[in-house]
């Protein structure tokens, strides 16, 4: 809303200082500072607004270290970092943009799923929450809007260049280009690197590639928004983690929507993608935000509120900027922790089977939970898979010159 504010005022009466409005850089730095303001400023009110209405963790007895400690502490407040999100979005990007249209209802959309989750466990008092069936459901619905969204939409295009500009040579004229309608992906360490969706399951029929990239996009959404669910199991894990994945995401948005880095580096150009480094800039202030309050020993959990909404928003963001098969790498702290539960339940129900006796690979899932049965500090094991994080970050960034 500031930025369209703005904008009018230095194209209509050319007031001094207006048009810093119009940069990526500044309008992403207050994004994330007022994203920071709400979550640590605004935090402390809600978590007592919280506590008043005995909205506290029922916590399941899992035989863990300092887990009784974490019973009655405040959760959803995963509703303060969907306003951190939200506001500083919407007042600092462009809300006409379809990027950040699409990143905005699927903050709201499965946010709320998440909230639902949250109000049955807490005011139903059941365990078990919203059935899954349901979340599955939810999830699909919002697959099917990205999907058709990113598949149909006229302004979802790439942009290919005629007569790209090189840096190294000093060349200074405009480049020719032609905006493209095609569903391209990028293939990491790749020379050629880009995958056409359309020409890849061509050999099925037209009219069968838009239902197939509408799966793989719920597919996606579905996996990595119930990775991050599943990591949000000790303090400051889920929002850690994020925070890195999130600054990563930034680099990229900057870069491919940037016609002279995209170039230089080669990297598909997506014009109007740049909008999306100010929703990453509030994404990650409101991740920083909240470890005010989540790190070790928690004030307050953020519940399905939050975890479903983050895992959700950054299945979206690889998405439109074409990142997805970076996702395993980038978001490996979301992978192993739900690979660590499959394989856990697959291999229990298995030898149960076989043997009549269930038997485990892990003390106990998902990962985090197994290290904790082993006696590791909760800190110390929060602080190493952020570390591990920050390494598949490099690696992924990497990826825009290692080919």
């Amino acid at each position: 809303m500031l930025y369209h504010l703005f904008d009018y005022i230095d194209s209509a009466y050319d007031f001094p200082g207006a048009g810093v409005f119009r940069y990526i850089s500044f309008r992403a730095g207050m994004a994330a500072m007022f994203s920071l303001i709400i979550t640590i400023t605004f935090g402390k009110s809600m978590i007592d607004w919280i506590r008043r209405k005995q909205i506290g963790e029922t916590v399941r007895d899992l035989g863990l270290e300092g887990q009784s400690e974490k019973k009655g502490t405040p959760t959803m407040g995963g509703l303060m970092m969907i306003a951190a999100i939200t506001l500083p979005t919407l007042l600092f990007a462009d809300v006409y943009n379809i990027y950040i249209i699409l990143l905005l209802v699927t903050v709201i959309w499965l946010g709320g799923i998440g909230f639902l989750d949250d109000f049955i466990k807490v005011f139903r008092k059941n365990k078990e929450g919203l059935a899954g069936k349901f979340k599955i459901i939810g999830q699909i619905g919002i697959g099917i809007i990205v999907g058709a969204t990113l598949y149909f939409h006229e302004d979802v295009v790439v942009r290919e260049f005629q007569n790209p500009v090189s840096i190294e040579e000093g060349v200074v004229e405009t480049p020719a280009f032609e905006d493209v309608k095609a569903m391209k992906t990028t293939i990491p360490f790749m020379k050629n690197n880009e995958l056409n969706y359309e020409q890849f399951l061509g050999f099925l029929g037209d009219d069968v590639t838009p239902y197939l990239y509408i799966l793989l996009v719920i597919f996606i959404i579905t996996a990595v928004s119930n990775g991050a669910n599943i990591t949000d199991g000790i303090d400051g894990l889920a929002a850690g983690t994020s925070a890195i994945i999130g600054l990563a995401i930034a680099i990229f948005a900057y870069i491919s929507g940037n016609a002279i880095f995209s170039q230089y580096l080669n990297v598909m150009f997506i014009p109007n993608s740049g909008e999306l480094v100010i929703f990453c800039a509030a994404f990650l202030g409101a991740c920083v935000g909240f470890l005010w309050y989540n790190s070790f020993p928690a004030q307050v959990f953020m519940g399905d509120t939050g975890s479903l909404m983050l895992g959700g928003v950054i299945a979206v963001l690889c998405l439109t900027l074409r990142k997805e098969l970076l996702i395993p790498v980038l978001c490996g702290i979301f992978v192993i922790e739900n690979l660590s539960v499959i394989m856990q339940v697959s291999y229990f129900k298995y030898t149960k089977k076989k043997y009549g006796e269930g038997r485990r690979i892990f003390r106990m899932s998902p990962l985090h939970h197994h290290y904790q049965k082993g006696g590791v500090p909760e800190s110390k094991i929060v602080t190493r898979f952020w570390i591990v994080g920050i390494l598949l970050a490099i690696i992924t960034l990497a990826t825009l010159k290692l080919r």
